[in-house]
């Protein structure tokens, strides 16, 4: 773990009133001076930081989706399936496995249920949010023995792991459909509110007390998407449905700049899926049907790479192959150079991608709209195995210890077929 200060040693060091001229000097579309001229390598940092004792969405605070010391294995079968995770009709991805402290996992559902599963399939307890319908979406963040956890009725829930007790809850807007980021004792989540509107905040993950609330309600328009933060950049990104990624200091949260998709401000420059840094950029995907490499410093994109239809995936980073994992609408998962956005490779599925690609060792997971979970050579491509299912695939699968957890979404909630379940893959015997 990367030894920087925290949000409140920085700001008892330089003082409330060096943050408020921060603010004063910060444009909308581009940086300060005093950004790049003080510090500039700012962000080549190409490690993942996983703070000890957490485990939460992608990984790590980069929202990689990169575990270089899982295996996937040759050949697989289900060891168990728990039925009704998800039985709604929304499409957007559905909620991942976050893996517990003594095995195990917490697996969100859109029936508003967090459900504390062991390895050998049995549901210890069920966490209860206030949310049916569209439930839960964004997946949990554990740590301190608890699960944290936004629902469609934008609130914050913190659960304890060993009963499912609710310890906490903050109501926080209209809807959360992001996952939160643990990073010392602090929750970072973009929150929806129903105007359409939208804002980040901070909450203390110990009392669920407000300690950040973005001053100017940034981002606006519903922000689907889920924050990453590069502590080696000192900054933190957030995408959302206006068409713009949003980018603050981290961790003194002082907007900087944000870059537009093309077009912003209308329904076809949407970013809703996470967002991922990585060697000084941020990696995301939009409705423009395009991928992007973004500058954490300027804010100015180093590539473009356009796909055949929209992209509402996130990004997998593989530092080893410096490549990025995207999904798309196209039907593709693409393998893109992270230095240039060549393509290397790309694969078809059936139907769209929606959930994120998951890297582990040397193959890449993926889901599609077609039911299926492919495991795929990171190399070349090439398939190694798939799953088929009923329902959609669209949550992001997560390896612990060489199994594989993920759900699927109901199959067709208008005709009544809404046993959406929760999966874990072994090694076949």
């Amino acid at each position: 773990m990367t030894d920087a200060p925290s949000r409140r040693e920085w700001l008892a060091a330089v003082g409330a009133a060096a943050t408020a001229t921060a603010a004063g000097c910060s444009s909308l579309d581009a940086p300060t001076d005093d950004d790049t001229d003080g510090n500039p390598d700012l962000g080549g940092a190409t490690e993942q930081t996983i703070p000890a004792g957490v485990a939460q969405f992608r990984g790590s605070l980069e929202r990689w989706g990169y575990y270089p010391d899982e295996t996937v294995p040759d050949a697989v079968e289900t060891a168990w399936r728990i039925p009704e995770v998800n039985t709604g009709e929304h499409s957007a991805a559905k909620a991942s496995a976050v893996p517990l402290p003594d095995g195990g996992v917490v697996l969100p559902g859109d029936t508003g249920e967090l459900l504390a599963i062991t390895a050998d399939g049995d549901v210890r307890w069920r966490g209860e949010t206030d949310m049916t319908g569209r439930g839960i979406h964004g997946t949990p963040a554990v740590a301190d023995g608890r699960a944290y956890v936004g629902a469609y009725d934008g609130v914050l829930y913190a659960f304890a792991l060993d009963s499912g007790d609710l310890e906490w809850s903050t109501k926080l807007g209209g809807s959360i459909g992001s996952s939160p980021l643990y990073y010392d004792g602090e929750l970072y989540v973009s929150v929806e509110f129903p105007t359409p509107e939208g804002r980040m905040f901070a909450v203390d993950a110990e009392t669920g007390d407000v300690t950040w609330a973005e001053p100017d309600h940034r981002p606006t328009d519903h922000p689907h998407s889920s924050p990453a933060v590069s502590l080696d950049a000192g900054r933190m990104v957030c995408g959302s449905n206006d068409g713009y990624l949003y980018c603050w200091s981290f961790p003194d949260l002082e907007f900087r700049w944000r870059f537009g998709t093309d077009p912003p401000d209308t329904n076809d420059g949407e970013i809703k899926g996470p967002i991922a840094t990585y060697d000084g950029a941020a990696f995301f995907g939009s409705w423009d049907s395009s991928v992007y490499r973004v500058d954490l410093a300027t804010g100015e994109a180093d590539w473009r790479f356009e796909t055949g239809d929209l992209s509402m995936t996130g990004p997998a980073i593989d530092p080893e192959r410096d490549v990025v994992y995207m999904g798309s609408h196209d039907d593709h998962l693409h393998a893109l150079d992270a230095s240039t956005g060549d393509a290397e490779w790309r694969f078809r599925t059936g139907r769209p991608l929606t959930g994120c690609a998951t890297v582990a060792g040397d193959r890449v997971l993926t889901g599609s709209k077609d039911g299926t979970l492919y495991a795929l050579d990171a190399d070349s491509g090439d398939e190694v195995w798939r799953v088929e299912h009923e329902g959609w695939i669209t949550s992001t699968p997560r390896v612990v210890d060489g199994d594989i957890y993920y759900a699927e979404r109901a199959p067709d909630p208008d005709d009544g077929e809404t046993d959406g379940g929760g999966y874990k893959l072994v090694a076949a015997e």
